[in-house]
C-alpha cells in the first residue's frame, strides 16, 4: 500500500487533504473494528472541505463526502456519525475539528434532452432500461453510442470494437455475449460493470480502469468490488488498464487471454 503523507496542519484546511484525512480515518475504523464505516469511506470519490468557525482560537470545519448517487443511501446517520468520530480524533492533535459532516451524491452534467434520458433510463422509451443507466443520463456529446448501447467514454467503446470482432470470428453456435454497463444486484450493492462477457456457460467481468484509478484507496475500493462479485458467482475479472495499453494488439492481446482465463 502507497503511503499517505500528513499535509502541512499549521495552515488552514483546503481540498488536498481529502485523501489523507480519507485514508487515515478509514484504517483507523478498521483498527476499531468499525468494518462497515471504513469500507464507506473507500467508496467516497473526494472531499469538500470549507473552514467554517474561528472562534476561540480553534479552526472548524464543514466536510461534506461526495459520493456516487447510488451509494448515498449507504450513509446513514449512525454511520456518518461514527465517521466523524474517526475525524475528529484524526483532526484533533492541529488543533482542527469538524463541526458539520455531510454527504451528498456526485452531480451528473446533463444535456437538455435530460427527460428523455431519465425516461429510458427507468424503463419508459425504446432502449434497454437496464443498460448503460449512468452514461445515458449525461449529455449526448458525452459519452460514445454504438449498436444501442452506451459507453462511459473512448476507452470502454475502443474495447467494445475489439469484443465484437472475436465475437465475429468465432462460430455462431459457440460465441461470446458482451454486455455493457449492465447493472447487476450484488450483496449489499447495486453495480455497473463496464463489461459482463458470457461464454462457453460462463461469465466474467471487464473493468476498464483509467487515471482515476490510481492510488491506494481506489485499488483497495477495486478489490472490493472484485470480491463482491466473484461471491456472486462470476468466473473471472479481469482489468484493462488504459494506461498501459500503446497499441491496438495490446487490447486485442488482453481479450484474447480473458476468454482463455475465462473457460481455463
Amino acid at each position: 500500500m502507497g503511503e499517505l503523507l500528513s499535509p502541512d496542519l499549521s495552515i488552514p484546511l483546503d481540498n488536498n487533504v481529502s485523501e489523507w484525512l480519507l485514508g487515515t480515518s478509514a484504517v483507523l475504523l478498521h483498527h476499531q473494528g468499525e468494518r462497515v464505516s471504513a469500507t464507506l469511506l473507500t467508496q467516497v470519490q473526494f472531499l469538500e472541505v470549507t473552514l467554517w468557525d474561528t472562534e476561540f482560537g480553534r479552526e472548524g470545519y464543514k466536510i461534506t463526502l461526495v459520493v456516487e448517487p447510488h451509494l448515498y443511501p449507504d450513509f446513514g446517520t449512525t454511520e456518518m456519525d461514527t465517521i466523524a468520530d474517526a475525524m475528529r480524533t484524526v483532526l484533533s492533535p492541529s488543533g482542527k475539528s469538524i463541526d458539520i459532516l455531510n454527504v451528498r451524491p456526485e452531480l451528473t452534467r446533463l444535456g437538455t434532452d435530460w427527460r428523455q434520458h431519465l425516461n429510458t433510463a427507468n424503463g419508459n422509451g425504446p432502449a434497454p432500461a437496464n443498460q448503460g443507466r449512468k452514461a445515458r443520463l449525461a449529455a449526448e456529446d458525452q459519452h460514445p453510442v454504438k449498436d444501442d448501447l452506451h459507453f462511459t467514454n473512448e476507452w470502454e467503446y475502443g474495447l467494445y470494437e475489439v469484443l465484437k470482432e472475436r465475437q465475429a470470428a468465432l462460430p455462431d453456435n459457440d460465441t461470446i455475449g458482451i454486455m455493457p454497463l449492465a447493472g447487476i444486484r450484488l450483496l449489499g450493492r447495486t453495480r455497473e460493470p463496464d463489461f459482463v462477457i458470457t461464454y462457453k456457460g460462463r461469465a466474467g467481468v471487464i473493468e476498464v480502469d483509467g487515471p482515476h484509478h490510481a492510488g491506494p484507496r481506489r485499488a483497495s475500493n477495486d478489490h472490493s468490488r472484485d470480491a463482491l462479485m466473484y461471491n456472486a458467482g462470476i468466473r473471472w475479472v479481469a482489468r484493462l488498464d488504459v494506461r498501459d495499453v500503446k497499441a491496438r494488439a495490446e487490447v486485442e492481446k488482453f481479450v484474447d487471454n480473458f476468454l482463455a482465463r475465462l473457460i481455463a
